[in-house]
């Protein structure tokens, strides 16, 4: 998994790993954030979007996660970018899906275990009663166990095709 030669089959796994990163912060900032409007960064940290300055704040924090998770996205691009100038290898289709979703799932477990269970910044939907959103956060690191568990069997088997010549 070493994304300076690939590892024995060819494959900058850490590229995959970070777009998924990138992904997953994506998704939750897009989905969660904007379209559904479930939590912002810091609602739960004591800036609820009640006003329209701690609206600016929780603005400007999930700007700032939008940052980091493009930044994920870019180095994950620089590194599939670089690897591949350097080698020509055939990859199966299976790697970069399962690298993306082992990236995807890590950043759902350690997003949910740090911010909605340690630090409390917020919970994945806050416009539900308050006793449910433990449910809710369970769910999100159940969902990122699963991804991460796929993830890493479509990693296996796409690195066993690789290896055998079989890059379908």
């Amino acid at each position: 998994m070493d994304a300076r030669d690939g590892g024995r089959t060819g494959f900058p796994t850490s590229a995959a790993i970070l777009f998924g990163l990138g992904v997953g912060g994506f998704f939750d900032g897009i989905v969660l954030h904007q379209i559904l409007q479930w939590h912002h960064l810091v609602t739960s940290a004591g800036y609820p979007p009640d006003s329209v300055e701690n609206l600016k704040i929780n603005t400007l924090f999930d700007g700032l996660f939008h940052a980091a998770t493009y930044l994920f996205t870019l180095a994950g691009l620089v590194v599939l970018w670089r690897y591949a100038r350097r080698n020509h290898v055939q990859w199966s289709g299976l790697l970069l899906p399962g690298g993306i979703l082992i990236g995807f799932g890590l950043f759902n477990l350690v997003e949910g275990v740090i911010n909605h269970h340690l630090l409390g910044l917020h919970h994945v939907n806050e416009t539900v009663p308050r006793e449910q959103w433990i449910y809710w956060d369970v769910g999100f690191l159940a969902w990122g166990a699963a991804m991460l568990a796929g993830g890493w069997i479509m990693l296996r088997r796409g690195k066993a095709r690789t290896l055998a010549g079989s890059v379908s």
